[in-house]
């Protein structure tokens, strides 16, 4: 009311003397205009320091004057206005530029400096609220506090995303690697568990909706039971009609992919019938129940089709396909209607040459014979150094003779054998042919309901057990005397580098040249021996580091002067009743060659190939030699597929007799 009064009382003396006017303008000045300059110029000082520059303070005094400006425009009207600005110029020591020409302002600075800074701005704040009230067209001005603010703000923001975004990188690179861990604990050498691996399985959620119908049959045969109990025919009937057409609909399937159309429809339907026993069944002491009985149930069929399928997947890893059989058949046929001037190998005067490379390779598979010949020369550099010496039975003697007559490998020196044909390898001479022709051996076989058949035991029921091609390993000097170094390979074996180098590997004085096979507790000794036998913790220890067949250099010298063969029958009669290793080639090997071993660069031999799905590819393809040891051999249909072209590449699939055996890749 008084700023009313006296705005009316300017109007009405505007038409007297000049002295009235001066009088009310120095009135108007004091009262509303003077303490906003006062506070505004001292907040602006005051914000200033010492040794701040004159364009600094000039910066701070303009924004603050505009900020006044503004809010001295929303108070009065614009005649009002136009009398206060014509009039501040006779103001003296109380107008503005007086303030800023003089720094008046040094002694407001003090202890209340900080008071006085919060009071001008408290001020100014709501001096902008109440403008912006009242012109929604006044700019709104943003401080240098508040910018600098709000970037503090932002950045915070993004460095909280950063930190979410790589603690869930973080989480999945976890969870992959704990994958990894996992997989590499599965027992693959079971057959029913090697499909795991193929490519129609990669998807997880392939098979939810099958898995859904497998759990409410389940759930369906509980409440079936309890329906019985309670006498509820009418839902007992309803549940079984459900369960029949729940299991029709699955059939075989094993993905969502192999389901008919109409499977969501009955899962809808076992839906709503389980929900209608649930409301009239359920019981929880019931439903526990039924669930451990169906759960002791399905233990025992379990362990039952492990046995089965334990037994199945080693007779069909020891079983030659029959592909493979035609092969060998069609060869020998053909080999027997040669003449006997036709039969015979070139080169037959490096058999014996010591100067040369020579291999040794006992096997009854001519295909897995083929690829091993096959792949050794292509990776040659002079193949024409290199003799290889085969020794197979009298079954396939024909069609591995035939097979390298018609396929000759280049210029290298290929001689097949019989190994019934060797006279000396008899009973009295060799402890394992005594052994193997006893009764309890016999029976140890060909029994089936043995009291120690179990599955177990199954993988040492094993055809190669009964064949002396697996234990000529021994006996390298007296098949080739006049040798001083020979290389044994397996017949699962496949070669990628030119082998030559390792004749130059200084064996210092040991007999056997091999890879070691042991990690932190892996493949050490105590795997393959008794140690709870005398004579076993007496020579060995537990903790020595085992070593692999499959690619070995033999130093024959060195085997002859340590009596090796004489090592090994000694410690193999001792074991006729099999109580310090169970049957198989490599625990003797061990024991013989304890201490008399070498061990080569892991580069020239890999293992695992035929049981690891989690073998390094580029262990695989820097090796001298791939070992496909385990039961998913190559030339098998369970062979695992990301490791089959290595071998297939030796292959050609062209060939006649291949193609009438309908063998492919």
């Amino acid at each position: 009311m008084a700023l009313k009064r006296g705005l009316s009382g300017v109007q009405r003396i505007r038409g007297g003397g000049g002295g009235s006017r001066s009088v009310l303008v120095l009135l108007v000045f004091f009262c509303v205009f003077a303490p906003l300059v006062f506070f505004v110029g001292r907040g602006v000082y005051i914000d200033s320091s010492k040794d701040n520059s004159n364009a600094s303070v000039k910066q701070n005094l303009d924004w603050r004057e505009r900020l006044a400006m503004q809010s001295v425009r929303s108070l009065f009207s614009k005649e009002v206005l136009d009398v206060i600005t014509t009039s501040t110029a006779d103001l003296g020591p109380f107008s503005l530029d007086s303030f800023k020409k003089n720094n008046l302002s040094a002694s407001w600075r003090g202890d209340s400096e900080d008071q006085t800074t919060l009071d001008v701005k408290s001020s100014i704040t709501n001096a902008k609220r109440d403008s912006t009230s009242k012109d929604d067209s006044h700019q709104k001005v943003e401080t240098p506090a508040k910018f600098y603010r709000r970037q503090l703000r932002e950045k915070r923001r993004e460095m909280r995303a950063n930190e979410l975004v790589q603690h869930n990188d973080d989480t999945i690179l976890k969870l992959e690697n704990a994958a990894i861990e996992r997989s590499k604990s599965v027992d693959s050498a079971v057959l029913g568990k090697y499909s795991i691996w193929r490519r129609e399985n990669e998807n997880d959620n392939s098979d939810s909706n099958v898995r859904l119908m497998r759990d409410q049959v389940i759930m369906a045969r509980v409440y079936s039971g309890i329906a019985k109990l309670k006498n509820k025919n009418d839902l007992l009937q309803e549940l079984l009609a459900r369960i029949k057409d729940s299991q029709r609909v699955l059939g075989e399937s094993t993905s969502d992919a192999d389901l008919p159309r109409s499977a969501h429809d009955k899962l809808r339907a076992m839906g709503q019938v389980l929900g209608k026993a649930k409301t009239e069944l359920y019981d929880c002491k019931l439903v526990t129940g039924k669930l451990r009985a169906m759960l002791q149930t399905a233990d025992e069929q379990v362990r039952s089709l492990k046995k089965q399928s334990t037994f199945l997947a080693q007779l069909a890893a020891k079983t030659i396909p029959n592909a493979i059989h035609c092969l060998s058949m069609r060869l020998t046929i053909d080999y027997y209607l040669l003449s006997p001037e036709k039969r015979k190998f070139p080169h037959s005067e490096n058999l014996e040459n010591p100067n040369l490379y020579h291999y040794a390779l006992f096997s009854d598979n001519v295909l897995a014979a083929s690829v091993v010949v096959n792949s050794t020369i292509m990776n040659a550099k002079d193949p024409s150094k290199h003799v290889f010496h085969l020794v197979t039975d009298k079954l396939n003697f024909g069609a591995m003779n035939m097979w390298f007559l018609l396929n000759p490998p280049g210029k290298a020196t290929i001689h097949v054998e019989n190994v019934d044909e060797f006279k000396w390898l008899n009973s009295s001479y060799c402890p394992v042919l005594r052994q193997l022709e006893s009764a309890a051996m016999r029976e140890y076989y060909f029994k089936a309901d043995h009291p120690t058949s179990g599955s177990s035991n199954l993988k040492y029921r094993n055809p190669k057990y009964l064949s002396m091609l697996n234990h000529l390993r021994f006996y390298l000097p007296d098949l080739y005397p006049k040798l001083n170094k020979i290389l044994f390979l397996d017949d699962d074996i496949i070669v990628q580098k030119d082998m030559t180098p390792l004749w130059e590997v200084n064996l210092n004085g040991k007999v056997n040249g091999a890879v070691e096979t042991c990690g932190a507790s892996f493949h050490r000794f105590d795997k393959y021996l008794n140690f709870s036998n005398p004579h076993i913790a007496r020579n060995f220890n537990p903790n020595a580091c085992g070593w692999a067949y499959g690619m070995n250099m033999f130093d024959l010298k060195e085997w002859k002067k340590r009596d090796i063969t004489g090592i090994y029958h000694k410690w193999q009669n001792m074991n006729e009743n099999r109580t310090l290793w169970k049957l198989g080639t490599l625990p003797p090997g061990l024991i013989t060659f304890y201490g008399l071993t070498h061990p080569l660069n892991k580069a020239w031999h890999v293992l695992g190939l035929g049981y690891n799905p989690s073998v390094d590819k580029k262990d695989i393809e820097n090796a001298a030699v791939v070992h496909y040891n385990g039961n998913m051999k190559p030339w098998l249909e369970l062979a695992m597929s990301k490791y089959r072209p290595y071998w297939t590449k030796y292959i050609k699939f062209d060939h006649p007799y291949l193609r009438r055996c309908n063998l492919h890749e």
